[in-house]
Order: C-alpha cells, then structure tokens, then sequence
C-alpha cells in the first residue's frame, strides 16, 4: 500500500477555518480530482460533513470516535489503523483531512501531494502537519501563479519519502 496524503497548505501550514477551506483554487480542485479519482480516500468525519456528503467515483473512509456514527455511501472506522485496514494492500490510498488525521498518518505516509499556498494565512484553526524535508525527496514542484480563476499563488509539490 502507498500511503499519500493530499492537501492544500499556506506556507505556515494552515489548511481550514471552522471547517472550511480558507480559500478557492479551482486548480487544485482538478488536480486533487485527477489523483484521487478511483482509489480509497480516507478522512475524518468533519471533513466528510464539510463536504455535504461522500465524494463520487472514490472509496469514502472515515475515521470518527462517535460509537454510533453512520453515514450512506461511506466505510466508518474508529482510528487510523482500521481506516487502513479496509482499504486494499496493493493500491494507492490517499488521506485527504483533516488536520488531525494529517497528524495521525504524516509517519506512516509514503508521499505527499501538497499544494503549498504561497502567503501565511492568518485565519486558521486547522493545520498541516510540519514535517522534515530531509526525510523526503521533492520530486515535483510546479509553479501556478494568479490569473482569472486564482487570487492567490500557489506550488503544486510532490514529495516521496526517502
């Protein structure tokens, strides 16, 4: 199994407010479809509800410590290892959010695809985890700056562990 995690992240690693995204980058939007299209996601259970309900064309995992939590069309589990375990060995899985499974699975994780979001975003309450550059190898960086759809500038990064 090839664990990725996929985010969006200001360069002070904010992610979300009142779980929200802090930001609207069509862009990254199709990207984060082109990748995860197809394969297991795996999430927590505010993600899920920020999202109005379980994404199209992929495996919906959500991790929650609510006993009795069920949502349709979604695979619930209590913790990170569960969430792994129902998804199959041999693909690419992918944990979208948020900051607190971040945290969780940023050790078990075998790449990130990491839009860095250039700027410090000042309202915050959601972070990416910081974790260190020695123990990855940047394989991609590609620049996007600002133009009719995008106020802000962002790098689409991936980064696989060494």
């Amino acid at each position: 199994m090839t664990i990725t995690l996929i985010a969006a992240a200001a360069e002070n690693n904010a992610l979300g407010k009142d779980n929200q995204m802090i930001w609207r980058l069509p862009d990254d939007f199709k990207r984060f479809k082109q990748l995860t299209t197809g394969h297991y996601i795996i999430m927590g259970r505010k993600t899920l509800e920020s999202m109005n309900g379980p994404l199209p064309n992929r495996t919906n995992v959500v991790i929650t410590r609510q006993e009795d939590y069920t949502h349709q069309g979604c695979t619930i589990v209590n913790n990170l290892d569960d969430a792994l375990a129902a998804c199959p060995q041999n693909e690419e899985v992918f944990v979208i959010g948020g900051g607190e499974i971040y945290k969780q699975s940023i050790g078990k994780a075998d790449k990130i695809e990491l839009t860095r979001v250039l700027g410090i975003a000042p309202e915050a309450d959601a972070y990416f985890p910081e974790f260190n550059h020695a123990e990855w190898n940047l394989t991609e960086s590609v620049f996007h700056g600002k133009d009719e759809k995008h106020n802000l500038e962002f790098v689409f990064e991936t980064w696989v562990r060494k």
